[in-house]
């Protein structure tokens, strides 16, 4: 039995919120979306994709891997048409990294972009999903050193995202979520700015989802959380 929280906020710097997540349970669907083009096209691009991905689920009556990437394109699609028709809204798009139940315990996830997925396993934290960035793509294979990538002029350009492009290159993976283990999705407000060891003692700590979610956005604020941050976590428990 899988269950879930997440909590968003503005951050410490910015005034409007265009990061987006959305929980469906009777579906075992988890969304968490990071949008682009400004405050009114960002939190569009962000929202439209995470409904989306939803609807089309809804309307699957098998939902499986394969299902799951189909529902990343439709949301492409979506994004790209309303991108395009309404000049206010040009440039927008958005991450998306989607989280889909296909068994008890099975999960498999679609990701876009530079939001993550994590998970903590005997208290080891890993990170699932591979960021389609300029540093990563690009910069790392050259050869670059992180001290020079960390202040690179490239280093927040994303390689991939929703809505920006008819042509999407979607990462997939699967994952077993075993009781006691947590998966943690998140925009780069949280694990671009909190180190992966803070993050893993929150998530380590015996606590309810609700409270490490709040934790996790502390830990943002109190490192200047220069975004917006967005925390979605999932457990696996015996029930």
């Amino acid at each position: 039995m899988l269950e879930a929280c997440a909590l968003t906020d503005p951050g410490k710097v910015r005034s409007s919120n265009q990061d987006c997540f959305r929980i469906v349970p009777e579906l075992g669907l988890f969304l968490l979306a990071d949008g682009m083009g400004g405050a009114k096209g960002g939190a569009r691009a962000s929202r439209l994709a995470v409904d989306s991905v939803a609807e089309s689920l809804a309307r699957c009556q098998h939902r499986d891997a394969a299902a799951l990437l189909s529902a990343v394109e439709d949301a492409n699609a979506q994004v790209l048409s309303e991108a395009t028709s309404d000049p206010r809204l040009e440039g927008m798009g958005t991450t998306l990294v989607a989280v889909l139940e296909t068994q008890p315990g099975d999960l498999a996830i679609a990701s876009v972009g530079d939001s993550r997925a994590y998970v903590l396993e005997n208290e080891t934290l890993r990170a699932i999903t591979e960021d389609q960035t300029w540093v990563q793509e690009v910069g790392r294979p050259l050869g670059l050193k992180e001290e020079a990538l960390r202040t690179h002029p490239m280093r927040h350009v994303l390689t991939q995202a929703v809505g920006v492009g008819s042509a999407l290159r979607i990462r997939y993976y699967a994952v077993a979520l075993e009781p006691g283990m947590v998966m943690m999705l998140s925009s780069d407000g949280l694990h671009g700015v909190v180190h992966e060891d803070e993050i893993r003692g929150i998530l380590a700590a015996p606590a309810p989802l609700e409270a490490m979610c709040r934790n996790l956005i502390d830990a943002a604020h109190n490192a200047g959380s220069p975004d917006n941050v967005t925390v979605l976590l999932i457990r696996s428990s015996q029930d």
